[in-house]
């Protein structure tokens, strides 16, 4: 197979930061993609649908600057505090502009200090959030400073959310850029209204990456990459057909200076490349005729909007990354940057 068409993909978890780093990655998303879930972790953090629209309108504003596809659509989240309420949540499904909530454990990755401590005082919110129908988006580690950082994912799993769950069977979860064969079991075990989203670098990337030939802090990302049984698991839940999985970027730019530094910022950066590096896992798994469902059809069913209609053709075709690319006023570097990839994006 040298073609490929699908159904225009979406990405159901993405970071476009602001300003003028903003305007730079935008286009990158919107060439490829009909929707992709914002994050909502800036400094301040959006925390209202009244920021959340503001918001929106700055990433519209940035896509005219870069000349981004203009029938890209933002889909805006808030950040969940422990000052969410459950009016706010009314007002979010009421709004067009915003469609879920994010929960970040405090500390857990990039700007993430305004997190929550704890679930169980938030439960109004959660009853709030399940009585709309408003999906709970979740970072998905402990921050127990006792529990060892490849096992994180896991812990959070048997533990808080199992919790979060057995208390509120009717909420619509997506456990994000999930890493872990345990975390696969446990989506796998649960109802429909349960969701799971993966990176194109989990599937592609396991643990040793990061050491290659001294430490490599490009492929420090949160949840960091795991052990090889890991990734096999990642990508045998991916090309399954499973609907409860799907495709999530969690695309990341930092500038070069940052990642590069004595203390690196945790993130990846493939928004430039991302359909294109999600067919390479599924070729090299000998599922390619799975990754539409997979990048097209299970996101917005799960959330419940319609499937795109229009089509993207990818190409055997290898091309060149370029090692740097702009980021406002500096530079970052990208996934493959310095090599190729070997399929494109026709048109």
């Amino acid at each position: 197979m040298d073609t490929l068409t699908l159904l225009r993909p979406d990405d159901w978890h993405l970071h476009l930061r602001d300003g003028d780093r903003l305007c730079s990655v935008v286009a990158d998303t919107a060439a490829r993609f009909g929707r992709a879930v914002v994050m909502p972790n800036l400094k301040p953090p959006v925390t209202t649908v009244a920021q959340a629209q503001d918001y929106k309108a700055r990433i519209v504003a940035a896509m005219d600057r870069s000349k981004a596809r203009a029938d890209f659509t933002p889909l805006m989240t808030l950040y969940l505090t422990e000052g969410t309420t459950p009016a706010e949540v009314k007002a979010l499904a009421a709004s067009e502009e915003v469609h879920a909530i994010k929960l970040y454990p405090a500390g857990a990755t990039t700007n993430s200090e305004a997190g929550v401590t704890g679930l169980d005082p938030l439960d109004p919110v959660f009853e709030a959030m399940a009585e709309h129908g408003v999906p709970l988006l979740i970072h998905g580690e402990s921050t127990d400073h006792h529990v060892d950082v490849f096992d994180r994912e896991a812990r959070f799993v048997e533990g808080p959310l199992d919790r979060l769950r057995a208390r509120h069977p009717a909420l619509k979860i997506v456990l994000e850029h999930i890493t872990t064969a345990d975390a696969v079991a446990w989506v796998r075990a649960q109802a429909r209204n349960t969701g799971a989203t993966i990176t194109a670098h989990h599937l592609l990337l396991n643990r040793n990456a990061i050491f290659q030939g001294g430490l490599r802090p490009d492929f420090y990302c949160l949840p960091v990459l795991k052990r090889e049984r890991h990734r096999v698991a990642l990508v045998e839940a991916a090309t399954s057909g499973d609907a409860r999985f799907f495709l999530g970027t969690d695309s990341a730019p930092h500038p070069t200076t940052a990642k590069h530094s004595a203390c690196g910022c945790a993130g990846i950066y493939t928004a430039h490349a991302a359909i294109e590096l999600y067919a390479e896992a599924f070729e090299d798994a000998g599922a390619l005729d799975r990754l539409e469902g997979f990048a097209s059809c299970f996101g917005p069913d799960f959330y419940g909007l319609p499937r795109n209609t229009d089509t993207i053709t990818l190409v055997r075709e290898d091309w060149a990354v370029p090692e740097t690319l702009d980021f406002g006023e500096g530079a970052l570097t990208p996934l493959r940057g310095g090599e190729t990839v070997r399929w494109r994006v026709q048109g």
